[in-house]
């Protein structure tokens, strides 16, 4: 039971990270064309 005091505030902390990681993709342009990259893979250049 004393493992839940500290694995609770290391999961808040861990959604924490991912929700700043994906605030951060989001505002610097990761998912603006999500089909160029695709497009650009399959293309033989």
């Amino acid at each position: 039971m004393d493992i839940l005091y500290l694995l609770i505030p290391l999961s808040v902390v861990l959604v924490f990270f991912i929700l700043g990681g994906f605030w951060w993709a989001i505002f610097r342009g990761q998912f603006e064309d999500i089909e160029a990259e695709g497009e650009r893979i399959l293309k033989n250049d």
